[in-house]
């Protein structure tokens, strides 16, 4: 069963539907027992990083994500579920995050940069990600290739290995997808982004983690 975490705060619908059109049923819960359950987990959010992480304690769900992903089956995290994974995040404050990767989320901020006036912030619309390595969440798609982004922030990872694709926003290179082992993280939107999206989320629907049956 492939689980969405539903902390009061995503797109849940949109995420759900969009893998049921791949005739993949998924389940959307917050129930820590039916975490522990599935065979993939799917974090998705939109919002602010402070009032996630906050939602995500109250329901108690923090220790079954990271067990999850400790477990080694496939977890994809989408949008503010990506920026969760890391350490820090400096939105509206300093925020500590799941830390499972170490570095921090940062906004966007042009004012150094004279040819990034003008540029609108949240960064919104389709854009391309040029792929850094074999992740594969990009099995059969083109590189680059458009994909669609809402997000005022961006993760600055401190180990460059685990950045799957990077972007351009004016003046700024940013990573737009994260991947290490079973983790898979899009700071875009795939289940916004038809048909190259739906062939990541099929991509992650058909993705066995190393050693398994």
């Amino acid at each position: 069963m492939l689980s969405i975490v539903d902390y009061s705060m995503g797109n849940l619908r949109s995420v759900a539907k969009a893998f049921e059109h791949l005739a993949c049923p998924a389940q959307i819960t917050r129930t820590p027992a039916d975490i522990e359950r599935a065979d993939r987990l799917v974090l998705p959010g939109v919002g602010a990083f402070a009032d996630a992480m906050a939602a995500l304690n109250s329901y108690g769900l923090v220790e079954p994500i990271l067990s999850f992903i400790n477990s080694g089956k496939p977890f994809l995290g989408i949008c503010l579920g990506l920026q969760l994974l890391f350490e820090l995040s400096s939105e509206d404050g300093q925020h500590q995050g799941l830390g499972v990767w170490p570095g921090q989320c940062v906004r966007f901020d042009f004012k150094d940069y004279p040819q990034g006036r003008g540029l609108k912030i949240p960064h919104m619309g389709w854009n391309t990600i040029i792929r850094q390595n074999q992740c594969p969440l990009f099995r059969g798609l083109p590189d680059p290739c458009y994909v669609y982004f809402v997000h005022s922030y961006y993760v600055v990872p401190d180990q460059q290995d685990v950045s799957a694709a990077l972007t351009e926003y004016g003046p700024v290179t940013f990573t737009s997808a994260a991947w290490k082992d079973n983790i898979f993280a899009t700071q875009f939107h795939p289940e916004k982004s038809q048909r190259i999206g739906l062939k990541m989320l099929q991509n992650f629907i058909d993705f066995q983690p190393v050693g398994s049956a």
